[in-house]
């Protein structure tokens, strides 16, 4: 058990920190970030959306109760990103493929701490939360 509450920290951490340690550039404006938002379409209601949605992701995974809220969030939102990677920008964008890493590991993270509260999501489900 003490294991998996480890595990389940540094997933949480993990994927909180490359959410939030993206945040600067969505919210001040970087011109990497507005490029990128340009390219498809969605500047700049989507990179503050994207950037006010990956606050709350980050916000939820680490409050124990609601990891699995902020794990789905970040799931669906990194989603988003390697769909939008793999169609229109290239894994490589702006001359690198950090974004697009980042976008994969924190999607991984995500994805294994759905899988460890999945009761919790189950309950979700049913309505019963």
């Amino acid at each position: 058990m003490k294991i998996q509450n480890i595990l389940q920290w540094v997933l949480k951490l993990t994927a909180a920190f490359i959410m939030l340690s993206t945040l600067y550039f969505k919210f001040t404006g970087h011109e990497q970030s507005v490029r990128l938002f340009t390219a498809l379409g969605m500047e700049p209601w989507g990179r503050i959306g994207t950037g006010v949605f990956e606050l709350i992701a980050a916000i939820l995974l680490l409050i124990p109760r609601t990891t699995y809220l902020g794990a789905g969030l970040g799931l669906g939102l990194m989603s988003g990103a390697i769909f939008f990677h793999l169609t229109k920008l290239g894994i490589v964008f702006d001359g690198d493929a950090v974004l697009f890493t980042y976008a994969a590991i924190t999607f991984a993270c995500c994805a294994v701490l759905l899988w460890l509260h999945k009761q919790q999501v189950l309950q979700l489900l049913k309505g019963k939360f």
